[in-house]
């Protein structure tokens, strides 16, 4: 069986050694076996995939509780196909509506700083128009904060 030290699966992951051992104590890895002589965590090829597989959920954003969950799903198979599929949908939903908002605040500084380009060239016709296309982009602004 092939062991890889902490430092070797943090590097391969992306995850930091913190991190790793947080992910240890919560539950979601492990135990990890230790090296009889120096104690140290020497992880496993099973171990590495579920850390890669954690490593891709958390860059999506998903917390402890949904990665329980969808390794619990994992573990057992494809009758909890369905209960993954939904969870993955859910967080692609969220995803979704925050693209969204980053669009909002997008357009947001786009027609401020149509605003102040009327503004440097003393367009006051464009200041006016980009003035009111403001009022709409405030609104759907403040919605998203």
């Amino acid at each position: 069986m092939t062991a890889f030290t902490i430092l070797e699966v943090s590097r391969q992951s992306g995850l930091t050694e913190p991190t790793l051992r947080y992910y240890e104590e919560v539950g979601l890895v492990g135990p990890i076996d230790r090296d009889d002589s120096s104690g140290h965590r020497r992880y496993g090829e099973r171990d590495v995939d579920t850390i890669e597989v954690l490593s891709c959920l958390r860059a999506v954003g998903m917390g402890i509780d949904d990665m329980r969950a969808y390794l619990a799903n994992r573990r057992i198979g494809r009758s909890r196909a369905a209960e993954q599929r939904d969870l993955l949908l859910r967080h692609a939903e969220r995803i979704e509506a925050e693209i969204a908002a980053q669009h909002v605040r997008l357009g947001y500084l786009r027609e401020k700083a149509e605003l102040w380009d009327a503004r440097d060239r003393g367009d006051a016709v464009a200041e006016a128009a980009s003035t009111e296309r403001l009022v709409a982009v405030k609104k759907s602004l403040e919605a998203v904060r």
